[in-house]
């Protein structure tokens, strides 16, 4: 199973997998609608948790979230990782891991290389992106962008927006928008601007509802904050 879905679906998830022979979870990412059930699922089917060192640290004792993420999402449980090898072999495919930090500093990805296959977590979701939430940084999503898109794959299995076709079209996309945007920030850095006028004059307004809701967690304001901060 790569990743598990939020808490707040433990009971579907159960079902779904209740007649399942499950080996193993891995997961692309320590945040809550991904980890939410990685407990629940390894005690019932005895199987273990597989995560990155970083996920493994957060899920150790589990981690705080905000009100909004309580409500939409649920508060994932701790649950203990094992290490996550840079091969997985299943009686049927080959997954290959491939750390890509930008989203959460643990974020991974997973390759199936024969089948043209790539389970992508949170790095793709959209092309263009209208707000980060405070834990992602810019410049490290396009690095990881440039990593993936040197792969050979088709299908993009996007957590929350899967393509079965034309994945790495999607890919290309997103990196253009996001280089574009780390453009437009440097310039407006480099003559002068400071962070907050830097803001005022990209905000493209259109994440206030969500910067209101997310207490500020979630922000367009995030993306120029993390391209400064890596320019300075």
């Amino acid at each position: 199973i790569i990743d598990t879905g939020q808490r707040h679906m433990a009971k579907a998830v159960s079902a779904l997998l209740e007649d399942k022979r499950l080996d193993r979870v891995i997961l692309t990412h320590h945040h809550e609608d991904h980890s939410g059930n990685a407990a629940i699922i390894s005690q019932r089917h005895g199987i273990p948790v597989m995560g990155q060192p970083l996920t493994a640290a957060k899920l150790k004792t589990g981690f705080s979230i905000l009100p909004y993420q309580h409500f939409v999402w649920g508060k994932a449980p701790a649950v203990k990782i094992s290490p996550l090898p840079d091969v997985i072999e299943t009686d049927r495919f080959t997954f290959t891991s491939l750390h890509t930090p930008g989203h959460s500093k643990d974020h991974t990805v997973f390759l199936e290389k024969q089948q043209g296959w790539i389970f992508s977590g949170d790095l793709y979701i959209g092309e263009r992106i209208k707000f980060f939430r405070s834990d992602e940084r810019l410049p490290d999503q396009i690095k990881s962008l440039k990593k993936v898109l040197a792969l050979d794959f088709e299908t993009l299995f996007c957590a929350h927006n899967p393509s079965l076709k034309n994945g790495k079209q999607k890919i290309e996309s997103k990196l253009q928008f996001l280089e574009d945007l780390f453009g437009q920030i440097k310039k407006l850095s480099e003559k002068g601007l400071s962070e907050k006028q830097v803001i005022q004059v990209l905000d493209p307004r259109n994440d206030r509802w969500v910067k209101l809701i997310t207490m500020g967690n979630a922000s367009f304001a995030n993306m120029v904050r993390s391209a400064i901060t890596s320019i300075n």
